[in-house]
């Protein structure tokens, strides 16, 4: 077993900055730890994109057709913002611990990359 990577809690963090993931994933090829939260946090940003995507897609139909509604339902953004902030700092503050912060149906593909 390797020695685990004496930035191995920065680059715990900048696994789950968007982009910034591709910067542990190409820089800590040895620590297998890093390497998974890398990915992880990648597949979090596939998910979030695609998530946001399909979010602003239904906005655009609904304020198409009806006026208020899609006023409405395009301020709710603001709370799936704050629920991707919360799920990144879970699962930093998971990782920084040791451990693997799970999301139901979307870590698994963590392991496939």
């Amino acid at each position: 077993m390797t020695e685990p990577s004496p930035n191995r809690g920065v680059m715990i963090v900048l696994a789950y900055l968007w982009p910034l993931a591709l910067v542990p994933l190409l820089v800590e090829k040895e620590d297998p730890e890093v390497q998974w939260h890398a990915k992880h946090g990648i597949v979090l940003m596939i998910a979030e994109i695609i998530l946001l995507i399909l979010f602003l897609v239904v906005n655009v139909i609904v304020s198409l057709a009806t006026f208020g509604l899609g006023c409405v339902l395009g301020m709710l953004v603001i709370f799936l913002w704050i629920a991707i902030l919360a799920v990144h700092a879970m699962a930093i503050i998971t990782g920084l611990n040791g451990k693997r912060f799970l999301v139901p149906g979307i870590s698994e593909y963590a392991n496939r990359l």
